[in-house]
C-alpha cells in the first residue's frame, strides 16, 4: 500500500540532499520518479532541486493553483512512476496535499514530501500543517544549533546576522538569510 510521507526539519538538515539521494536510488534501479519543487524560489538555478552540498536535479515547479495530480497521472500513464518526490513542501496548499494523498490512496503511488515545519516566527506553513495532519508517516530530520542542541527553528537574520522578527511568512533565502537554531536560541517577538 502506497503512503504519504512527510520529512520535515529546520534549514540545513539535508532535506533536499535526502530527496535527491532517494531519486538517485530509484533511477539506479530503472524506476521512474516525478520530482517537484516550489515555483516561489526565483534564485539562480530555480526550477531545480538544489542541495547545499552541490547536488541538483531539474523538477516540475508548483504554484498554488498547480494541479500536481493531473501532471503526475499523465506521466504515470506514460509508464509507471515508482514515486513522487516533493521538495519545499511547506509551500503546498492544503488542496495540493490532499491531491498527493489521493495519488497514494487511489493510484498506489508513494509520495515523499520534504519541507520546513515552521517559519521564522515559529508558525506552521500551510503545506506543513496539512502534511502534519494527514501524512501516513512523519519523520524529523536533524540539524544542529550553534550550541550543539537539535535545531528545530528557522531564524531569519538581517545582513548583520541579527534576528528579524517581522515580515512576510515567505522570504526566499539561504544561509545568508536564515540560521537553524534550537528553541532556546530562537528569538520570537512578544505578543
Amino acid at each position: 500500500m502506497a503512503k504519504l510521507y512527510f520529512y520535515f526539519a529546520s534549514m540545513n538538515a539535508g532535506k533536499s540532499t535526502t530527496l535527491l539521494q532517494a531519486a538517485f536510488n530509484y533511477r539506479e534501479r530503472d524506476m521512474r520518479v516525478s520530482l517537484w519543487t516550489a515555483a516561489v524560489d526565483n534564485r539562480p538555478g530555480s526550477g531545480a532541486i538544489n542541495s547545499r552540498i552541490g547536488l541538483a536535479q531539474d523538477a516540475y515547479r508548483f504554484e498554488p493553483d498547480t494541479d500536481i495530480a493531473e501532471q503526475v497521472l499523465r506521466d504515470h500513464g506514460d509508464g509507471p512512476l515508482a514515486c513522487v518526490l516533493v521538495d519545499e513542501a511547506q509551500f503546498l496548499t492544503a488542496a495540493q496535499v490532499w491531491q498527493l494523498a489521493r495519488l497514494a490512496d487511489r493510484h498506489g503511488i508513494p509520495v515523499l514530501c520534504y519541507g520546513l515545519r515552521t517559519d521564522f516566527q515559529g508558525e506552521l506553513f500551510p503545506g506543513s500543517a496539512a502534511l502534519l495532519g494527514i501524512a501516513d508517516q512523519l519523520t524529523e530530520l536533524k540539524a544542529v544549533c550553534h550550541c550543539g542542541r537539535k535545531a528545530t527553528m528557522n531564524q531569519r537574520v538581517d545582513e548583520h546576522g541579527q534576528p528579524v522578527t517581522d515580515g512576510a511568512q515567505t522570504e526566499i533565502g539561504g544561509n545568508e538569510r536564515y540560521v537553524a537554531v534550537c528553541r532556546k536560541h530562537f528569538v520570537r517577538p512578544a505578543k
